[in-house]
């Protein structure tokens, strides 16, 4: 006679900076009985710090999180909780950053306009790949097929730094998350200002976004090229 097996719990670990949206989904997620929601965080670094103490099945990774390199922080989580499967959240598709996710070794990207149902399939779909790699995907084929062209119009340093400054990092925070001086930032904000043709640092960001370059949340704060 087979003995009767409980069904595992899938551990899984919400990071979004909209309390709201965390709660929706912890609500979402409760309508499965093998899920549980073991940890919250509101940023990249807090992510990070939880995944490594908490070691989820699953981190459900929002991209538009103040202070928050997307990259950095996928490859954070899997240092510190290789066996934790990254679903990245996102209201966005921009070409450049599926393709850096997917290099990043994410399980899944995901749009937010996704019903329940969906979410919990791309989350069990990811788990059932075993030791293997399996993508689980909700964004447009096009993302992924976009000319790879544009992505040398700006050198990588260039879209490293105008994703930071996306992320509303100053001049000072870019140069000590990159290990370089203020006035090496500079300059390479005035070349990516001339390759694309902008006036701002707001300006360089929106027009690297709408080239599909780098992905671009919501920016505040100076257009000074050179503020600190």
């Amino acid at each position: 006679m087979t003995a009767f097996r409980e069904p595992r719990t899938v551990r899984i670990l919400l990071a979004d900076d909209h309390t709201l949206l965390r709660e929706a989904m912890r609500e979402l997620l409760g309508f499965e009985s093998d899920f549980e929601v073991v940890g919250e965080a509101c940023e990249g670094a807090e992510a990070v710090e939880l995944a490594g103490r908490l070691r989820p099945d699953v981190v459900l990774l929002d991209v538009e999180m103040p202070h928050n390199v997307p990259t950095e922080t996928v490859r954070g989580i899997r240092g510190v909780s290789p066996g934790s499967r990254v679903i990245m959240l996102t209201m966005h598709d921009a070409p450049q950053l599926v393709r850096d996710m997917v290099e990043c070794g994410v399980a899944g990207y995901l749009h937010k306009s996704i019903g329940r149902q969906a979410l919990t399939a791309a989350i069990r779909g990811a788990l059932e790949s075993g030791g293997g790699r399996r993508l689980v995907m909700s964004v447009t084929h096009g993302s992924l097929m976009a000319e790879r062209s544009t992505s040398r119009l700006i050198s990588p340093r260039e879209r490293q730094i105008l994703v930071l400054v996306a992320a509303a990092f100053s001049n000072r925070q870019i140069a000590t998350r990159l290990s370089i001086t203020e006035a090496t930032v500079k300059r390479h904000l005035r070349n990516a200002f001339e390759k694309l043709g902008a006036v701002s640092r707001i300006d360089a960001v929106n027009r690297a976004a709408a080239a599909g370059l780098i992905h671009a949340p919501s920016l505040r704060g100076s257009d000074d090229p050179r503020s600190a």
